[in-house]
C-alpha cells in the first residue's frame, strides 16, 4: 500500500500484473462466501454474536502519521454447526484528523470485513482424530475485504485457504497455515494481484480462574510472508500482526447476565502493516508501518 503521491510513477508505464479473477466472478465468489453464515445459521449448535467498541491513541498508518486516535465499532459472530464453525467480523474504523480522508482534513473512515469457515474433519468423517495435544484438524477458508476513504483508497480483496490444527486446551487454540490470494485497487490504479503468499495464524480464547470476576484471555497472531512486488513495483515485507485482549465478564457479577456485557483492555502490535516495509530509512513506509497500540474495549453479547 502506497500513498497517493506515488500514483504518478504507477501511471508512467510501470507494468501491472493481471487480476486472477474477473470483477464479475470475484464479486459472485465473495457474495457466495458471505452467504455461508446464513446458510448454516439454522443448524447452529452454538453461537455468540456481539457488538464491540475499542479505542486507542497509538494507531499508525504506512506512509502516514503515528499516534492516530481511532474509535472502532464492530459486529462479530461465531457459531458451530454440524460440520465445523463460522467466524464473521465487520469493523468500522473511525480515525481522527491525524489520519485524514481524501481531500479533507476530517478523519478517514474504513470498513474491514472478515469471514472464516472451518470444516472439522472429525465431524465430517464421524470419527475422533484426537492425538496427544491435538484435539482435531480441519480446513479453513474465507475472505477479507476492506474499503477506506483516505488518499490511498484501499479496496482490498483476499481469499484464504489452508489446514487448521485444533489443540486440546481450556477454551480453544487453533493453528492454521493459510495460502493468501490478495488483490487491491487503490485510488487511480487498476486492480492489482499480489503474489500468492503464506500466513501462519494462531487464534485463542482461554478462561482464567479468577474468583472475583470471570476473565478470558483472547486474541490472534499472524505472521504473513512477503507478497512480492506491490502495485508500484516496490518491495513488500513479511508482516507480523498481534491483537490480544483481557476481558472481564462484568455482566456476570452485576446481575446483567452471564456472557452479556464485557469490558477489558487490549494491545495490538502490527509490524510492516499490509506488507509495507518499515525499513530501510528513507526507502520504507516510515514509522507509520509499525504500530504498538494499547486499547480499552467493551462488548455487548446478544
Amino acid at each position: 500500500m502506497r500513498s497517493i503521491g506515488d500514483l504518478g510513477e504507477a501511471h508512467a508505464g510501470r507494468r501491472r500484473a493481471p487480476s486472477e479473477w474477473t470483477p464479475r466472478v470475484h464479486r459472485l465468489l465473495l457474495l457466495s462466501l458471505a452467504a455461508l453464515p446464513l446458510a448454516v445459521s439454522h443448524a447452529a449448535e452454538w453461537s455468540d454474536t456481539f457488538l464491540g467498541w475499542r479505542y486507542g491513541t497509538k494507531f499508525a498508518e504506512p506512509f502516514g502519521a503515528t499516534d492516530i486516535h481511532k474509535n472502532i465499532l464492530s459486529l462479530t459472530h461465531a457459531s458451530g454447526y454440524k460440520y465445523g464453525s463460522n467466524f464473521f467480523n465487520a469493523d468500522v474504523l473511525l480515525s481522527d484528523s491525524r489520519d485524514p480522508g481524501f481531500d479533507t482534513t476530517a478523519g478517514a473512515q474504513e470498513i474491514y470485513v472478515l469471514y472464516r469457515n472451518t470444516v472439522d474433519a472429525g465431524k465430517v468423517a464421524g470419527r475422533d482424530f484426537k492425538a496427544g495435544v491435538v484435539r482435531g484438524w480441519g480446513v479453513t477458508g474465507g475472505f477479507d475485504l476492506n474499503s477506506k476513504n483516505d488518499a490511498y483508497g484501499s479496496k482490498k480483496r483476499m481469499l484464504v485457504l489452508g489446514p487448521t490444527l485444533m489443540l486440546d486446551v481450556p477454551g480453544f487454540l487453533n493453528l492454521s497455515l493459510l495460502a493468501l490470494f490478495e488483490s487491491n485497487a487503490p485510488r487511480g490504479v487498476d486492480r492489482y494481484t499480489y503474489k500468492t503468499h503464506a500466513a501462519f495464524e494462531a487464534d485463542w480464547s482461554t478462561p482464567l480462574p479468577v474468583p472475583a470476576v470471570p476473565l478470558a484471555f483472547e486474541g490472534y497472531a499472524l505472521h504473513i510472508a512477503s507478497k512480492g512486488a506491490n502495485e508500484f513495483g516496490g518491495p513488500t515485507a513479511p508482516e507480523t500482526h498481534l491483537d490480544m485482549k483481557l476481558m472481564a465478564d462484568v455482566g456476570a457479577v452485576t446481575g446483567i447476565g452471564k456472557n452479556t456485557f464485557k469490558v477489558g483492555i487490549g494491545y495490538e502490535y502490527w509490524r510492516n502493516k499490509f506488507g509495507n516495509p518499515t525499513t530501510p530509512p528513507g526507502q520504507g513506509a516510515g514509522p507509520g508501518a509499525t504500530a504498538k497500540t494499547p486499547m480499552v474495549r467493551a462488548e455487548y453479547h446478544f
